[in-house]
């Protein structure tokens, strides 16, 4: 695998070794956010969520009625209300934990600075497809992921951004008559 990643030359050697053995370059002690913070968040978020759930599922009707059964919302209610238990229960785990592995790092700098360099890509690219359709955003987004990232020269790039979006287009909109959204480019073309 690593003579692959070599030959792509996505990564340096040291690099691509360093993940492979499950170590990193990184100080333990140089992280974004704790585990205890990340803990909390995630156990309000939930909580959250199964609150809306809950007030939803008991306007639709969280009882059992007498001759069907159970109410449209009977279930949804008891599920969300099992998840705000247990997300109770974690809150308050991590509330009054005194245990030294809430205080890790749940993510160091440079695992940060590798996420976000997908997430923002990803998040242009979605944007984008609403603005100027899903086949132009997906080829800017193939060629800049492979020139940046993949590290491949231009004559490499262009034929392959160019041929997904065809195939998706013949794929989607020829074969199996489903259309993806289009922009301003595909509609000047009479698609």
């Amino acid at each position: 695998m690593y003579a692959v990643r070599k030959e792509l030359g996505c990564l340096e050697s040291h690099e691509f070794r360093a993940m492979a053995e499950g170590s990193s370059n990184e100080d333990p002690v140089d992280g974004v956010v704790s585990n205890r913070t990340v803990n909390l968040a995630v156990s309000l978020t939930l909580m959250a969520v199964a609150s809306v759930v809950m007030i939803s599922s008991y306007r639709l009707g969280a009882g059992w009625a007498k001759d069907v059964g159970p109410d449209s919302g009977y279930f949804p209610f008891y599920v969300s209300l099992i998840m705000f238990v247990t997300s109770g229960a974690t809150l308050l785990q991590h509330l009054f934990s005194r245990r030294p592995d809430g205080k890790g790092s749940f993510i160091a700098r440079g695992e940060l600075v590798m996420v976000l360099q997908v997430l923002i890509p990803m998040t242009i690219f979605v944007v984008l497809s609403i603005y100027v359709g899903i086949y132009i955003s997906m080829t800017l987004f193939i060629g800049f992921f492979m020139m940046w990232h993949g590290r491949y020269p231009i004559y490499k790039t262009i034929p392959v951004a160019l041929a997904v979006p065809v195939a998706l287009f013949a794929i989607f909109e020829v074969w199996f008559l489903v259309p993806l959204p289009k922009g301003p480019f595909e509609a000047w073309l009479g698609y």
